[in-house]
């Protein structure tokens, strides 16, 4: 008896848990929800039917035999039904499938065997063998099996390779939910139905328990289904528990009145249990079809006979997509027209819009052409009623100046356009096709479409205004990209000219420098007389000063070079030590004559190496030459070269003035100088550091720099060895 209680208490919450889907869809997946409704009371019947064939299997006679094969085709016709129902079911939840000609055929097969498992050739039959009820397997029942298990394994493999290809996780939960709920199932039916049967015999509460293993599916599903709010669940609890209590009492009173009534009419007491419960069963089905049935009738006999029957709140969701869909004021009036032309059928209808001084002007319309006579006179009647709805027939005859002017227009209804700052226009309407009146539901229905219409044009004109806006505004950004351009192209042509003077100026500059410099070099050797020693220091100090000047126009000429692409290395073999005791030899007496100790680590041992011999001296002595002009008098500077494992090294160490931290990183860039730099020697191009870095590149090496702000710096370079060596 407890067994029987609780599956009556599974029964009618699967019941209202399927009757509620069924009631509270959400319409961007009705379809799927509607399928699944099906599937639960498909399955719920399939349960009950085969708990009763297992629980009156002690109370057979023989003048029940007729029920016992009547409810087994019931059973297995059920069955058919509900695979069929799963199979179709998974082919839109939880992600809607292109429906393929496989899935056809494979649907197909399954209502031809939803026919025949209703007949004795799958459902087989029950008889009577020595007062025991035998049951005989239908010929072809191997089939029914056969599906079962086909569209068990489609199903678990179909969702099984979703999974696997699906990166979206809100898929991947509810697919994971179903398959556990379908996996579930499969095993409580194997068990209790199939294994613990063989194991322990045929016991009527194991079958019984068995029959309730979908219900992990259908709970799995629903589960998801809430997860995934595709209907609001307090919702669909209240209409679920609401339509089960009415289901019930009409089903109950159904029972009694055939009992109370068919007892004074027939001699009902020699009616059997089972006739009785085949009865009750019967009278409640007929009641839970009883709302379906009336709400096809009404839609059947409303389409006949009440043509301008509509739901509202169809419309509404109608309405309510096209202004969510798209912020083009035209299909956001197109939509909605279309939508609540096909409920409310006037010969026309359309907007009038406010446009600024212009009064109104006309809109997108549907139906009959119509064209407002006089939109000002219209307008200013209009204004007077503020916000409510117009209706012509509500109209009064006596002072109707507004009633006039409608019936001049030729229209019936007026529903403003207005939000809480703004008159958006007017949805106008003309007399209805099929000659009545405007009623209430029709005007409540404008009345709610006309608000969120007033909202959606009223953003579909401030989205228009900002896409006006971006169009003046990218229009300025051309003109002004353009004129940027113009400007651009001048400083180039600038740039080039600079450039160009540059490498004239200096190319001019050479020739005089290169006499200056040897006339000087024979004054100061007493080719052309003796010389006092103040002529001689003064002379030494001129040829220093020439010689700096040769390497700042053959920075310049480098720096040119670059820029036009012609600036080239032409490495050859090089005796570095010696280079760099020549190019000391030339900075020692100034050095001396700033008061600088320059000092240099030679090494005992140096490979010859292949470099541009011209450019490296260059760096050298730029290197140098910064290091005596910003160290102070009293300071020193180091030179040294040496072969540091597997890379030749040359180094300037100073105790000079540093470089700032915050502008160490600019410190390699064309034409930058340092502040304190710039205070100690106004002089300076900033060209020297930007060369050297270019110059050391191009031939495969690095730059070294270190320096502290008051404390000196070290400047060099590094070469790998294995890329110079000879």
């Amino acid at each position: 008896m407890i067994i029987v209680i609780i599956l009556v208490l599974i029964a009618v919450v699967q019941l209202g848990l399927s009757l509620g889907i069924l009631l509270q869809s959400n319409r961007t997946n009705e379809r799927s929800q509607q399928i699944f409704a099906g599937l639960s009371l498909s399955i719920l019947l399939w349960t009950i039917t085969n708990s009763v064939l297992t629980f009156v299997d002690s109370q057979f006679t023989l003048e029940n035999l007729w029920f016992f094969n009547i409810t087994n085709r019931i059973a297995f016709m059920l069955g058919a039904i509900s695979l069929q129902l799963i199979y179709i079911f998974n082919l839109f939840y939880p992600k809607h499938k292109v429906i393929r000609r496989v899935h056809k055929l494979i649907i197909f097969f399954g209502v031809l065997l939803v026919i025949v498992s209703s007949t004795e050739l799958i459902a087989g039959n029950f008889s009577l063998v020595k007062d025991k009820l035998v049951y005989h397997a239908g010929s072809l029942s191997v089939l029914f099996v056969l599906y079962t298990f086909a569209i068990l394994f489609l199903v678990l493999i179909e969702n099984g390779r979703q999974l696997k290809d699906t990166n979206n996780q809100l898929l991947r939960r509810q697919t994971v939910t179903l398959l556990s709920g379908l996996v579930l199932s499969i095993f409580h039916a194997t068990l209790f139905i199939i294994i613990l049967p063989a194991i322990y015999g045929k016991n009527n509460i194991l079958y019984i328990i068995g029959y309730c293993a979908p219900y992990y599916y259908t709970s799995f599903t629903v589960y998801g289904m809430v997860r995934q709010k595709l209907f609001d669940i307090r919702h669909f609890i209240v209409r679920a528990v609401g339509y089960l209590f009415s289901a019930t009492t009409v089903g109950l009173g159904y029972v009694l009145v055939v009992y109370i009534v068919g007892g004074f009419i027939f001699d009902i007491s020699n009616i059997t249990y089972l006739q009785r419960l085949f009865f009750a069963i019967i009278a409640m089905i007929i009641a839970t079809t009883y709302a379906p049935i009336i709400r096809f009738f009404n839609r059947v006999t409303n389409k006949f006979f009440y043509k301008d029957a509509y739901e509202t709140q169809g419309v509404l969701d109608k309405v309510s997509g096209v202004i969510v869909g798209t912020v083009d004021p035209h299909k956001v009036q197109k939509g909605a027209l279309l939508a609540l032309s096909e409920a409310l059928r006037p010969t026309y209808m359309g907007f009038l819009l406010v446009g600024g001084n212009e009064g109104l002007h006309g809109g997108d319309q549907i139906g009959q052409h119509w064209v407002v006579k006089d939109s000002s006179i219209l307008q200013s009647n209009l204004q007077k009623r503020g916000k409510n709805i117009i209706v012509y027939d509500e109209l009064e005859e006596r002072g109707g100046g507004l009633r006039e002017v409608l019936r001049a227009e030729d229209i019936s209804v007026v529903a403003p356009l207005v939000t809480k700052d703004e008159n958006i226009g007017y949805l106008v309407l003309g007399p209805k096709k099929s000659g009545n009146i405007y009623n209430s539901q029709d005007i409540g229905l404008l009345n709610i479409a006309s608000n969120e219409l007033a909202v959606a044009l009223q953003n579909a004109q401030r989205f228009e205004e900002i896409q006006a806006f971006n169009i003046t505004l990218q229009e300025k950004v051309n003109e002004a990209t353009r004129e940027l351009k113009k400007t651009n192209r001048k400083l180039i042509a600038l740039d080039e000219a600079k450039d160009e003077f540059i490498s004239m100026a200096s190319h001019q500059l050479r020739t005089p420098l290169t006499s200056i410099k040897g006339y000087l070099s024979m004054l100061a050797e007493g080719d052309l007389g003796k010389v006092t020693k103040a002529q001689e220091k003064a002379i030494k100090e001129a040829f220093g000063s020439s010689q700096r000047m040769v390497y700042l126009i053959a920075d310049f000429l480098n720096v040119s070079r670059i820029k036009t692409g012609k600036f080239v290395i032409e490495p050859k073999e090089v005796d570095l030590p010696m280079v760099v005791s020549e190019e000391i030899t030339q900075l020692r007496e100034m050095a001396g004559s700033r008061d600088i100790t320059l000092q240099y680590q030679a090494p005992e041992v140096f490979p010859k190496v292949m470099l541009d011999d011209n450019k490296i001296r260059q760096v050298m002595m730029n290197l140098v030459d910064n290091a005596i002009y910003y160290t102070a008098a009293g300071g020193t500077v180091t030179i040294q070269l040496f072969v540091d494992s597997a890379d030749v090294v040359f180094k300037v160490i100073d105790t000079g003035i540093g470089v700032p931290k915050r502008e160490q990183h600019k410190l390699f860039t064309k034409f930058f100088r340092a502040g304190n730099a710039r205070k100690a020697r106004p002089d300076g191009t900033g060209l020297g550091l930007f060369m050297a870095q270019k110059i050391i590149a191009e031939q495969g090496g690095s730059i070294i720099f270190e320096s502290t702000e008051g404390k000196g710096s070290t400047f060099g370079f590094r070469f790998p060895l294995s890329k110079i060596k000879t």
